[in-house]
C-alpha cells in the first residue's frame, strides 16, 4: 500500500467512526440499561436481582451478538458466537488478501461485559434522581453539578455534559466492548482498502472479569490455545478497558499493569457470653489487630517492592465475615480479606509469608486463636454453567515500550486521533491529547488471564509470534485504549464520554493494519 493510499485509509477510517457515533452510543446505552428489565422482578417471574453482574450477563452478551449480525459488524451469522465458557467471540478477516495463513497476524480485541453492582438507590439519593444507574440521565434539570463532582474523580466542564453517557458499566467497560463491535464494522466496510490485509481480529466480550479477573481469557489459553494452530494463537491481545486518567488525559495507550492477589484470614477464637470476656478467646480483636498491623507496615512500605514503570505493590483490608452468636457475644469466627496488588519482583508466595509475619499473627497464636493465611479458590459456574475452579492469583505483566504491537498502537493513532482533536492550549485533567500517551493502569485487567508458565509447551508460540517474556511467564504482546477515566470506575455517576468513545474505535479500527505492516517490514528487514 502506497503512502497516498495509507491516507485514504486512515481518513476513511476517522470519518466512519464519525459517522457511526450515534449508532455506538445507541448500542452503549442499552447495554446499559438492560439489567433494569429483571432486576426488580420476583425470581419465579424471571426476575434476576444480579443480572448484568459476573456470571449473569447473559441477557446483555445475547444483545450484543444479535447487534453484531444486525449492523453487519461480521461478513456472516456464523462468524460470532458464545464458547463454552460463556464468553461472546466474534471474528472478521479478508478471506482474498492474498496473504498465506501462516504469515497472517492475529490479533485479539477483548473487554469485559459485566459490570459491578449498580447501587441504583445511591445514585438516585446522592444525584437527586437525575440520573439512574440503568437509564442514565432522567432528569437534566435535577442535576446538582457540584454533587455530581462529589461522587467523581473527574469531570468535565458543564458546558461539555452533552457529551456524556450515564450509567453502571459506561465506563467499566461497556464503551470498551461497544468499540470493539463499531471497530469490526468499519474494518468489514474498508476492507477493499486493505483495513483487514494480513491479519485476522478475534474479538472477545468476556464474561466473570470483575469477580476473577481475566476468567475469560484464561479458559482461552487453558481449554482453546493448547494444541491449536497458528490460526487461533494471538500475535497481540488489544485490551479495551478505559485508559483515561483524571490528571494526565484521556485515552492513553497502556502496556502494562500490576497482578494482584486476594489474600484471606481466619481466626477462629472461642465464643462465650459478652459479660464474661476472659472466658473467650475474641477473634474479631485479634483479627483488628492484625488488619491494623498489616495497615501500619503498608503505609512504611515494609515488605513491598517499588518498579520504575509499573509502581509500588499495594495491600488493603477489602472483604470481612463475622460469626457471631449475637451482639452480646463473643464471636466464634471473623475472616477478612487483603487485596494484595503485586509489581515486578514481588511474589504471591512473598505476599503471603508477609502476613504469616505479623507479630499480631503471632499474639494470636499465642493466645490460642487459630489463624490461617491463605489464597481463595473463585469457584463460582459461569452464565453458561462452566465450572470455575482457579486460585485468586492474577499475575502483572509488561509489554515492553519498542515491542512492534506498541509502535504501531502510537502510530494508528497518530494517524487517526492526532489529525481530529483540537487540544486546549493549557490542557489539564482527562481530556483528550493530540500526543498518544503511553503509561500503564493503575488497576487490573483481563490481562492478567493471558500469561502462561515460561515452560508451557501445550500452546505452539512461534518465535514470529513476538510473545513477551517476564520473569516465570510467557504472554503475547498486550496493551490497552479504551473510553473512560480510571478514577471513574466503580463509582456512583459513572459516566464516558462520547468524543473518547469515537476515537478509541478509530484506533482499533486502524491498528491491525499498522500493525501487519511494521511486522511486514520487519520481515523484510525494511
Amino acid at each position: 500500500m502506497s503512502p497516498a493510499d495509507h491516507s485514504t485509509l486512515d481518513r476513511k477510517v476517522a470519518e466512519l467512526a464519525e459517522r457511526y457515533l450515534p449508532l455506538a452510543v445507541g448500542i452503549l446505552r442499552e447495554a446499559i440499561r438492560i439489567p433494569n428489565d429483571v432486576v426488580d422482578l420476583a425470581v419465579d417471574e424471571g426476575g434476576d436481582p444480579s443480572a448484568g453482574l459476573s456470571n449473569h450477563e447473559g441477557a446483555r452478551v445475547g444483545f450484543l451478538r444479535d447487534t453484531i449480525i444486525d449492523i453487519e459488524a461480521v461478513r456472516h451469522a456464523d462468524d460470532v458466537w458464545f464458547d463454552e465458557f460463556g464468553n461472546l467471540v466474534w471474528v472478521v478477516r479478508d478471506p482474498f488478501d492474498g496473504v498465506a495463513p501462516e504469515h497472517q497476524r492475529i490479533i485479539y480485541f477483548d473487554g469485559h461485559s459485566d459490570t459491578v453492582q449498580a447501587l441504583r438507590e445511591q445514585w438516585r439519593d446522592k444525584l437527586g434522581g437525575a440520573i439512574d444507574a440503568y437509564a442514565g440521565l432522567v432528569d437534566e434539570t435535577a442535576l446538582d453539578p457540584a454533587a455530581l463532582r462529589a461522587q467523581l474523580g473527574y469531570v468535565p466542564p458543564q458546558s461539555e455534559w452533552e457529551h456524556l453517557v450515564f450509567g453502571r458499566g459506561a465506563a467499566d467497560q461497556l464503551a470498551g466492548v461497544v468499540s470493539q463491535i463499531i471497530a469490526t464494522k468499519i474494518m468489514l466496510e474498508l476492507v477493499d482498502e486493505g483495513a483487514l490485509h494480513g491479519c485476522i481480529v478475534r474479538a472477545y466480550a468476556t464474561v466473570a472479569e470483575e469477580d476473577n479477573d481475566g476468567g475469560g481469557p484464561r479458559f482461552v489459553t487453558a481449554d482453546v490455545l493448547p494444541g491449536a494452530g497458528p490460526e487461533l494463537i494471538p500475535d497481540v491481545v488489544v485490551l479495551t478497558e478505559g485508559t483515561g486518567d483524571a490528571v494526565k488525559g484521556a485515552l492513553g495507550i497502556y502496556r502494562g499493569q500490576r497482578g494482584r492477589m486476594q489474600i484471606e484470614v481466619t481466626v477462629v477464637g472461642r465464643s462465650c457470653h459478652g459479660s464474661m470476656p476472659f472466658e473467650g478467646l475474641n477473634p474479631l480483636e485479634h483479627g483488628g489487630a492484625i488488619i491494623a498491623e498489616a495497615a501500619r507496615r503498608h503505609v512504611a512500605g515494609d515488605g513491598f517492592a517499588e518498579h520504575p514503570f509499573l509502581g509500588r505493590g499495594t495491600r488493603t483490608a477489602s472483604w470481612s465475615a463475622l460469626q457471631t452468636p449475637s451482639d452480646c457475644a463473643v464471636p466464634d469466627r471473623f475472616a477478612f480479606r487483603f487485596d494484595r496488588r503485586l509489581t515486578v519482583g514481588e511474589t504471591p508466595e512473598q505476599a503471603l509469608a508477609d502476613i504469616e509475619s505479623l507479630d499480631a499473627v503471632a499474639a494470636a497464636r499465642a493466645a490460642g486463636l487459630t489463624v490461617t493465611a491463605e489464597v481463595p479458590r473463585y469457584t463460582q459456574r459461569t452464565w453458561r454453567g462452566y465450572q470455575v475452579d482457579n486460585a485468586q492469583i492474577y499475575p502483572g505483566w509488561i509489554t515492553p515500550a519498542d515491542h512492534p504491537a506498541i509502535l504501531a498502537a502510537v502510530d494508528a493513532y497518530h494517524r487517526v486521533v492526532t489529525p481530529h482533536v483540537v487540544e486546549p492550549a493549557e490542557a489539564s485533567g482527562a481530556t483528550l491529547r493530540r500526543e498518544p500517551r503511553v503509561d500503564k493502569w493503575i488497576f487490573s485487567t483481563d490481562g492478567v488471564g493471558y500469561p502462561i508458565a515460561i515452560d508451557d509447551t501445550t500452546i505452539d508460540v512461534g518465535a514470529d509470534k513476538g510473545w513477551v517474556v517476564s520473569g516465570a511467564v510467557k504472554h503475547p504482546a498486550m496493551f490497552g485504549i479504551g473510553a473512560g477515566v480510571e478514577q471513574n470506575t466503580h463509582r456512583i455517576g459513572e459516566y464516558v464520554d462520547r468524543r473518547e468513545l469515537q476515537h478509541a474505535i478509530a484506533v482499533l479500527a486502524r491498528f491491525p493494519r499498522a500493525f501487519a505492516d511494521l511486522r511486514a517490514a520487519s520481515a523484510d528487514g525494511s
